[in-house]
Order: C-alpha cells, then sequence, then structure tokens
C-alpha cells in the first residue's frame, strides 16, 4: 500500500513539474507540450513489446520446447488471475528475465537461457511469479506515463535552453530571467530523472512482494535474487542498454555509490531482506 501509494505521489511531482515548466515558458502551453509527449509516447506503448524483444533477440518458445517453464507459468498465471502470457526465450548465458506487455491480455514473460542453466526450478518459479507480478500490476501502463511525462520535462527544458541563449533580449518584464532560464534546464531534466527512478523501484518492491505471494515461498525469490546479482556481476550480459530497467536484476552491474543511487532497481540487499522478513513472519503468503 505505502509503495502504491509513492508511485502515485511520483507521478502527480512529475505531472505538476511538467504543467509548472510548461506555464513558466509560456502561458496556455503546458496542455499542448503535454499532449505532444503522451502521443509520442503512446505509439512506444502500444509497440514497445514488439520492439523489446527485437531489441534483445528474444524468440518465441512453445509448450514442446519447455514444458516445465509453460507448466509453471501457467500456473502461476492462474494464481494471479490472468492470462497465461506469451513465453520467449533469449540466447545470453547471463541469467535474467523480464515482462512486457501493454496489459495482461498482451503480457510476455522473456528469459534467458542463462537463467534456465544456472537456477534451480524453485528459483526460476520466483522469477516468473515476479514478472507475472509485473504484468499482473500493469507495470507497462506505470512505466509508459512515467517515460512520457519525463520527456515532457526534458523537451520543455530544451526549450527554455534554447530561450535563454538566444532569446535573451527580451523586454517582458514578467518573463523569467536568461540565468533562471539556463539554471531550470539544467536542473529539470535530472528531477524528472530521479523522479522516474523512483517510480521504478517502487514497482520493483511490489513485484517482489506479488511475486512471494503468488509462490507462497518468499525465500525462492529472494536467493534467485542473489544469485541473478552474482551472474550480473560475473557473465557479461548481451542486452541492449536501454531495455536494462526491464530486467528483474540490472543486467548492466556495476559502479559505486553514485551508480546505484541511478540505478533503476533497488538494491538487492535491501529486496532481499524484505523478503526474508516476509518469510520469517510464518504462515502462508500466498494468494488466495
Amino acid at each position: 500500500m505505502i509503495n502504491q501509494l509513492k508511485t502515485i505521489v511520483l507521478l502527480g511531482g512529475l505531472t505538476a513539474l511538467v504543467v509548472g515548466i510548461g506555464s513558466m515558458l509560456a502561458p496556455g502551453s503546458a496542455t499542448l507540450l503535454l499532449g505532444l509527449a503522451l502521443l509520442f509516447n503512446l505509439g512506444t506503448y502500444f509497440f514497445s513489446d514488439r520492439l523489446v524483444l527485437r531489441m534483445n533477440r528474444a524468440r518465441p518458445v512453445g509448450p514442446s520446447d519447455e514444458p516445465g517453464l509453460h507448466a509453471m507459468t501457467a500456473e502461476l498465471a492462474a494464481r494471479a488471475g490472468i492470462p497465461m502470457p506469451r513465453l520467449y526465450l533469449m540466447d545470453d548465458p547471463s541469467p535474467n528475465a523480464f515482462a512486457t506487455g501493454r496489459n495482461p491480455a498482451h503480457g510476455v514473460v522473456a528469459v534467458t537461457t542463462g537463467l534456465l542453466q544456472l537456477m534451480s526450478a524453485r528459483q526460476i518459479k520466483g522469477v516468473v511469479a515476479h514478472e507475472i507480478a509485473h504484468i499482473t500490476h500493469r507495470d507497462i501502463l506505470v512505466a509508459s506515463l512515467a517515460a512520457a511525462l519525463a520527456s515532457m520535462v526534458s523537451w520543455v527544458a530544451q526549450m527554455f535552453q534554447f530561450a535563454a541563449i538566444f532569446g535573451g533580449g527580451s523586454s517582458d518584464e514578467d518573463a523569467p530571467s536568461p540565468l533562471a532560464m539556463l539554471a531550470l534546464a539544467i536542473v529539470a531534466p535530472i528531477a524528472a530523472m530521479l523522479v522516474q527512478l523512483g517510480i521504478s523501484r517502487s514497482r520493483e518492491y511490489l513485484a517482489d512482494d506479488l511475486g512471494a505471494r503468488l509462490t507462497g515461498d518468499p525465500e525462492s525469490l529472494a536467493s534467485a535474487l542473489e544469485r541473478l546479482a552474482l551472474g550480473a556481476q560475473r557473465i557479461p550480459a548481451q542486452v541492449q542498454p536501454a531495455t536494462a530497467s526491464l530486467f528483474i536484476v540490472n543486467p548492466l552491474a556495476g559502479g559505486g555509490a553514485l551508480m546505484n543511487l541511478l540505478s533503476t532497481h533497488p538494491p538487492i540487499a535491501e529486496r532481499v531482506r524484505r523478503l526474508r522478513a516476509m518469510a520469517a513472519r510464518g504462515g502462508s503468503v500466498a494468494v488466495a
């Protein structure tokens, strides 16, 4: 509930940022600029699944190819109350997985060959449950909305930058100073990025929680996350950097505190701690 509320607050903050800087640029322009950004991202929303799968060279997997994976996914989807997602396989030795699709009816779960080769059946089930949780929560919709608003902020900031450089001689006393416009052009995209990262992290915690409830086994996902993080560090991933935020763990692992701050994923240690705390509470955590 707290993470859901945090997502709503962060999306509201992004929206306010868009409207605010748009209004500063020109009265009445914010609605037009926001509409253009949403229109641009609408195409991405409807076709992002095909694009992401193609970028990662994922191929469809039939029941005869991976019967165990299909049976496991069908069971978890039934527990979540969504249609069976389509399954895709990426030829990548680094263990990982992601979900895409604009709604449960168009859900896709993609896993790497490394995931199937290096993880136990119990751990794979925990990973698949996490990805089904993303589909159940319609996280692709949330991510698309956040991306649209963040893009809008960047566009408006660029307009401020050009206006500050080339339009500094305006005689309008109500217009912001060129220095203030230039400062806003620098700060606004950073603020939008941090808000977008906050949304992404909140959705990961929610997917961990529901994934653990779908299996009734929080430890399966906790141990899977630890092994996934180790695999990401030791085995170079063959993924497109632009799609890294979709994966269950960041496939481009590395960097220090600054990289952790700017990561789209919460710290693995904190995710594992929460899952093991859920397991320690005992009793059934399965979805009814």
